[in-house]
């Protein structure tokens, strides 16, 4: 039985190196539905209700294969952060989430319209800052691009500048939870290859 082709229907090149990690054949295709936002919804919901547009706008061009659409967004005592507008927005957000614990929420669609399969979940991941200074927050952002980044930070690049612990998925705060997917993915019969140390 042929495998069906696995798409990634976002841009981002985070959520590809860790589609790698799990030695993933996949193609990207980013998606170009506009994302949603709403005060009236949760991180939750708009996490989902955003993924589940990206991957169904894509999905649309191959019925045959599983797409998969992201959405992470971070909240924080009912506000909500996507990606910052510029750096005085980007500054404000860390100004805001710093000496604190916040949440990282991803949604994560998955789409076989052929099939007509669909699974939707959400991954919450708590983070917890720094207490930082105006000057440690335009550091840190003079390290990476916060522009693209949901929350104004990555875990990934100089972290530990402004993070103090975090309980939960790691992969989910950089963008996608592996834990979760791989477990998702079996019921779509997308295959994730064992380790070598795991053949015999």
């Amino acid at each position: 039985m042929s495998l069906p082709l696995f798409i990634l229907a976002s841009a981002s090149p985070r959520r590809s190196e860790l589609l790698q990690q799990l030695g993933l054949e996949f193609r990207v295709v980013p998606s170009d539905a506009a994302e949603l936002s709403h005060e009236s919804l949760s991180a939750g919901e708009l996490a989902q209700i955003n993924a589940y547009k990206k991957a169904r706008a894509v999905a649309k061009k191959f019925p045959d294969a599983v797409t998969m659409g992201v959405d992470t967004l971070v909240a924080l005592e009912g506000q909500t952060f996507g990606k910052p507008a510029n750096l005085v927005d980007a500054h404000r957000m860390l100004s805001t989430l710093q000496g604190r614990t916040h949440q990282v929420v991803t949604g994560v669609c998955l789409i076989h319209l052929r099939a007509h399969r669909q699974r939707l979940f959400v991954e919450h991941t708590a983070v917890t800052f720094r207490p930082l200074t105006l000057e440690q927050i335009h550091h840190y952002h003079k390290q990476i691009n916060p522009l693209d980044k949901a929350g104004a930070y990555a875990i990934q690049e100089h972290g530990d500048l402004v993070i103090e612990a975090i309980s939960g998925s790691f992969s989910n705060v950089v963008g996608l939870p592996l834990e979760r997917l791989e477990e998702e993915l079996a019921c779509f019969n997308v295959a994730i290859p064992l380790p070598a140390c795991a053949i015999s």
